[in-house]
C-alpha cells in the first residue's frame, strides 16, 4: 500500500512539473504569436488590404522609432492606454512585414539622448500646462536616408492613424513627391490678410485642409484659370469650380489630358460656399456655377448647370432645416465594385449636379457615386431657397442619376479644329478692310492620346470646402489648429488623386476614417412617412384651392340687392367654408397622428437596438451555455 501511494504521489508531482512545463511553453509562444479579435463593424483596429499590400512591396528594411513618454507622474492615464494602443498598432505592422519593419521605442525624458534623437527625428513635445516637463508621444519613420515624421500622435486623430503610419512608410518608398497642379476660381491656396480688412477685426484666409493635406503628398503647383499650358512637370491636375472658363483655358486641359496628364475635376451648378459669387449676387443661380461644356461634350457627356440634385433618400438636416438637395449619401450610393469607393460609407454632397449622356467611342465610364431613384432635377433657385416646398412638390424620376464618375480610355480632342482663337481687340475705325492682315493658322495641337488614361468628374466643390469636409477643434497640448473628417469628402477626393498619381494602396486605408455611420432604417422610415404628407399635403392644398375658386365664383356670380354689401356672405358660401375647414381640421388630425406614428416606430427601433445592445450578448452566451451543457449531459446519459 505504502509502496502504490508512493507512486500515486509521483505521479502527481511529475504530472504538476509537466503541466507548469507546458503551461510556460504556451504563454513564451503566445507571447511571439499575437493575435487580436477585432469586433468593430467597419474593422478599425485590424490592418487594412492596402496596409498590407504597402508592406508586401517592401524590400529594404524600414525602421520606425517611437517616442513615448513612460513615466508614471508624466503622462495622463488615457494618454498612456492610446500610446498603447499604438504600440499594440506597430506590432502588427512588424509582424505583417515579415522582419522588414524594425520598431524601437524610445523614453525621451528631459535631457535625455533619447530627447535629442526625438528632436532630430522631427518628433515635438507638448506641455499640458505652464511649466511642465513636456510629453512626447510621436514616431519617426526611416528608410536609408528618407525620413517621415508624425511630431504628435492626438488621440483625436485615431482613426486616421492606420493611414498615417501606412502614408509615412509608403513616403519613405518613394522620395520623389509627384507634382500636382491645382487650378481653381476660388481662393484654394489661401488669401493673405488684407491691412484694410484687418483694422475692421477680419482675418485673412487659410488654405484649404484640403490643399494642406495634398501638400503632404505631393507637390503642388498653382496653374492660373487663364493659363493656355498645362505645365509639362504637372502629373496630375486638380480642377476646382472653373467658373466662367475660357476655351482657351479647356483646350489647355485638354491637350494636358491628350499628353498623358490626370485630371479630376469639380464641377458645381450652385456652389453656396463661392463666397465672391455671394457677395456679388447673392449666390444667384449662373453667377455659382461652373462647367466644361467643350470638354464634356467632346468626350460625350453634359452637365447641367441649371439643375441641383434632390434626393429624398439622403436628405439632410442644415441650419435652415431639412435640404433634399444637401445629401447625405449612405454605402447605398456608392459603387462597391470599385476600389476608389468599396470602402466609402458615408459622403456629404451639397447642392450637386448630374452627368448624363454616353461616352464616345473609346471611353469608359464608370458610375462612382450615384444618387437613388427617389430623385429628381430641380432648378438651383428652388433648391436654396425652399427645401421644404421641393419635398412637397416633389416628383419622383425613377432615375439613378450619376454624381461622380470616371472615364477610362484613349481620349480625343475635343478642339478639332485646332486651338481657339483669342478674343480680338475691337479696331481702330480709320483701318481699311485691305488692310486687314490674314488670321494665322490654328495651332494644330493633339488629336489623340497615345495611350489610356484617366479623368474623374465630379458634380460638386462645396464637398470638399472645409465648412463641409471638416470638424475644426484646439489641440489641448500646444494649441495648435486640429482637423479631423466630418465625413468620407476628403477621403474620396485625395483617394482619387492617390489613385490618379501612384498607390492605390493608400485609398483603402484612407477611407477607413470617417466616422459618420447614419442610421439608413431610420431614414428610410423618415422617408416613407414624408411620402405619406405629401399626398395628404397636396390633397389639402387641392381642396384649398377649390373651396377658395367656389368662393370666387359665388361671389362673381352673386347680384347684390339694394343696400346690401357685397362682402356679406351668402348661405352657400358660409357652408362652403364650413366644410372646407372642417376638412381641413380632419386632415391636420391625420398629419398628426401620422407624426405620432413616426415618432412611436422610431422609439420602438431605438429601443430594440438598446435592448439588442445590453441584453443581446448574455442572452447569446446564456444559450451557448445551456446547450453545451444539454450536449455534454446526453454525451454522459450515452455513456
Amino acid at each position: 500500500m505504502k509502496k502504490k501511494g508512493l507512486e500515486v504521489y509521483l505521479y502527481s508531482v511529475v504530472g504538476i512539473i509537466a503541466m507548469l512545463l507546458i503551461l510556460i511553453a504556451v504563454n513564451i509562444i503566445a507571447a511571439q504569436v499575437k493575435q487580436r479579435v477585432d469586433l468593430t463593424a467597419e474593422r478599425a483596429y485590424t490592418l487594412s488590404p492596402g496596409t498590407r499590400e504597402i508592406l508586401k512591396k517592401l524590400d529594404t528594411p524600414v525602421q520606425i522609432r517611437f517616442y513615448a513618454t513612460r513615466g508614471e507622474n508624466e503622462m495622463p492615464v488615457f494618454l498612456k492606454t492610446y500610446a498603447q494602443r499604438v504600440e499594440d498598432l506597430l506590432g502588427e505592422y512588424r509582424q505583417a512585414s515579415k522582419g522588414q519593419i524594425e520598431i524601437q521605442k524610445l523614453d525621451p525624458i528631459p535631457d535625455s539622448d533619447a530627447e535629442d534623437s526625438a528632436k532630430l527625428d522631427g518628433v515635438e513635445g507638448q506641455s499640458l500646462q505652464l511649466g511642465s516637463e513636456p510629453i512626447y508621444l510621436g514616431l519617426s519613420v526611416s528608410m536609408l536616408d528618407q525620413k517621415e515624421a508624425i511630431p504628435f500622435l492626438a488621440p483625436d486623430r485615431e482613426r486616421l492613424l492606420e493611414y498615417d503610419i501606412s502614408r509615412a512608410i509608403s513616403r519613405v518608398m518613394t522620395p520623389s513627391k509627384p507634382v500636382v497642379g491645382v487650378m481653381s476660381s476660388m481662393p484654394v491656396q489661401g488669401m493673405p490678410m488684407n491691412p484694410m480688412m484687418a483694422r475692421m477685426g477680419q482675418q485673412g484666409q487659410q488654405p484649404w485642409v484640403f490643399v494642406s493635406e495634398l501638400q503632404r503628398d505631393f507637390t503642388v503647383k498653382t496653374v492660373e484659370m487663364t493659363a493656355d499650358k498645362i505645365p509639362d512637370d504637372v502629373k496630375a491636375l486638380v480642377l476646382i469650380h472653373p467658373k466662367a472658363i475660357t476655351d482657351a483655358a479647356q483646350y489647355a486641359i485638354d491637350q494636358f489630358v491628350l499628353r498623358g496628364g490626370k485630371l479630376i475635376a469639380f464641377l458645381d451648378p450652385l456652389s453656396v460656399l463661392d463666397r465672391q459669387s455671394a457677395q456679388m449676387g447673392m449666390g444667384m443661380p449662373g453667377q455659382s456655377s461652373s462647367n466644361l461644356e467643350k470638354l464634356l461634350k467632346g468626350w460625350g457627356l453634359s452637365f447641367d448647370a441649371t439643375k441641383v440634385v434632390a434626393d429624398l433618400d439622403y436628405v439632410a438636416r442644415t441650419r435652415q432645416g431639412r435640404a433634399p438637395t444637401a445629401l447625405a449619401l449612405t454605402e447605398k450610393a456608392m459603387n462597391k465594385d470599385d476600389v476608389l469607393t468599396a470602402n466609402t460609407d458615408s459622403l456629404f454632397y451639397v447642392f450637386g449636379g448630374a452627368f448624363t449622356g454616353t461616352p464616345v467611342e473609346g471611353l469608359k465610364q464608370t458610375v462612382l457615386i450615384h444618387s437613388s431613384p427617389n430623385s429628381q432635377l430641380v432648378d438651383p433657385m428652388s433648391a436654396q431657397f425652399g427645401g421644404e416646398q421641393i419635398i412637397k412638390d416633389f416628383a419622383r424620376s425613377g432615375t439613378e442619376y450619376a454624381l461622380a464618375l470616371r472615364l477610362t480610355g484613349k481620349f480625343k480632342t475635343a478642339f478639332p479644329e485646332g486651338k481657339p482663337k483669342a478674343a480680338e481687340a475691337p479696331k481702330p475705325d480709320e483701318e481699311k478692310p485691305e488692310d486687314k492682315k490674314p488670321d494665322a493658322p490654328a495651332e494644330a495641337g493633339l488629336k489623340e492620346s497615345a495611350g489610356e488614361n484617366v479623368v474623374i468628374l465630379v458634380g460638386d466643390c462645396d464637398m470638399i470646402q472645409d465648412q463641409i469636409a471638416v470638424q475644426e477643434a484646439v489641440n489641448p497640448f500646444g494649441g495648435q489648429r486640429m482637423v479631423m473628417p466630418a465625413n468620407g469628402n476628403l477621403a474620396f477626393a485625395q483617394g482619387a488623386l492617390e489613385q490618379l498619381t501612384g498607390d492605390n494602396n493608400l485609398i483603402a486605408v484612407r477611407s477607413r476614417a470617417s466616422r459618420e455611420r447614419p442610421f439608413t432604417v431610420v431614414k428610410q422610415m423618415q422617408a416613407d412617412a414624408e411620402a405619406n404628407y405629401r399626398s395628404k399635403i397636396k390633397d389639402l392644398e387641392t381642396s384649398l384651392a377649390d373651396a377658395q375658386r367656389k368662393l370666387t365664383d359665388l361671389q362673381q356670380t352673386k347680384k347684390p340687392e339694394a343696400g346690401q354689401q357685397r362682402f356679406i356672405l351668402s348661405p352657400e358660401q358660409q357652408n362652403e367654408i364650413t366644410n372646407f375647414r372642417k376638412k381641413e381640421t380632419e386632415v391636420k388630425q391625420q398629419l398628426k397622428q401620422e407624426r405620432k406614428n413616426l415618432r412611436a416606430s422610431i422609439d420602438s427601433l431605438e429601443t430594440r437596438l438598446k435592448w439588442l445592445n445590453i441584453a443581446g450578448m448574455p442572452v447569446l452566451v446564456s444559450i451557448a451555455g445551456v446547450a453545451l451543457a444539454m450536449v455534454r449531459r446526453k454525451r454522459r446519459a450515452a455513456r
